[in-house]
């Protein structure tokens, strides 16, 4: 088995990892590169459709909110975006939102020009839309036809590769991990980008602790829909390749890596009823535990070992924000 990002075919470590989601129990085999790192999946299945059916989480648009509810989202999204507002902080304090969050440290004025590569149904570009930026495009390739939203937000059914234009933020929120070409697809992305411009990818990260506790059994590892899981070098490694400076990574990971590790080791799908997926875990596990998952989550990101990771990419000689 040869590593598809350096190439190296010396050593490399296999494992099976059944599909868990779902729960249908077929089994895969990956790979991680003894050289760079990235776990990979050996063989792409035919038809990989197939595994993201139409009630997939990332084609739900969510549910209406009231005049109120969509008042304090508002605020709350006001302030994952810009850090300000004192009632928005404590908003988010209570529920966060991670997709918005991330972009904080860019500091993005309304007339940014973003692109959300694989964003599914579109809603992390509509949060964007209400807070009035106007310059939105979403691409996903798995959608089953172009979306238009009210106000003329678009979600194409393309990949990036069939793009033009510049764009001031290329952003991957939990998708890159599930492309069959990363290098192909940073190059496009840093094609894309302008001169200024940042790539921002959120995605799950084996340079961490619940990939070395866990192995096929990390809850993340989403057999067979994440082809490709890097560790901090294997993305560095394709950065480079593309033209683009990592200049930061800032781990994001939750308790879910651990009480979804823990369900899997227990046989227990994702989408089974008693999963904290589609209910409050509590029925697998106790407040107390779920409280610790989450203190451990905060621990390990302050350590740089979480499960996921938010990378923040720029061409090459490219000075950072602030």
């Amino acid at each position: 088995m040869t590593c598809r990002i350096c190439g190296n075919g010396a050593g490399n470590q296999s494992y099976e990892a059944k599909e868990m989601m779902f729960g249908s129990g077929e089994v895969f085999r990956y790979f991680q590169c003894a050289r760079c790192g990235c776990l990979q999946i050996g063989e792409f299945p035919p038809d990989l459709s197939r595994y993201y059916p139409e009630d997939y989480y990332s084609y739900q648009p969510g549910p209406p909110a009231g005049r109120i509810k969509a008042r304090l989202i508002g605020l709350r999204n006001r302030y994952a975006v810009w850090s300000r507002g004192l009632l928005g902080r404590l908003l988010y304090a209570k529920r966060p939102n991670p997709v918005l969050r991330c972009l904080w440290r860019l500091r993005l004025g309304t007339d940014a020009r973003i692109l959300d590569v694989g964003c599914g149904s579109g809603a992390g570009l509509r949060s964007l839309q209400e807070l009035g930026f106007r310059n939105l495009l979403g691409i996903d390739p798995l959608n089953r036809q172009d979306l238009e939203h009210p106000g003329g937000l678009k979600v194409l059914k393309r990949t990036i590769h069939e793009l033009e234009g510049q764009w001031d933020l290329v952003m991957f929120h939990h998708s890159f991990e599930h492309v069959p070409d990363p290098a192909e697809t940073l190059l496009s992305a840093s094609r894309l980008l302008s001169p200024a411009g940042h790539c921002v990818i959120r995605t799950p990260t084996v340079s961490s602790d619940a990939w070395e506790h866990y192995r096929a059994e990390w809850v993340q590892l989403d057999a067979p829909r994440h082809l490709h899981l890097h560790s901090v070098e294997s993305l560095g490694l394709l950065a480079g390749k593309a033209g683009l400076d990592p200049y930061q990574v800032v781990c994001d990971s939750t308790a879910f890596q651990f009480w979804g590790s823990e369900q899997y080791r227990k046989g227990i799908p994702l989408r089974d009823p008693r999963s904290g997926a589609t209910s409050l875990p509590g029925a697998l596990f106790s407040r107390a535990e779920l409280a610790g998952f989450a203190r451990r989550a905060e621990q390990l990101n302050a350590a740089g070992r979480g499960d996921q990771a938010i990378f923040y990419l720029r061409k090459s000689g490219e000075r950072r924000p602030g």
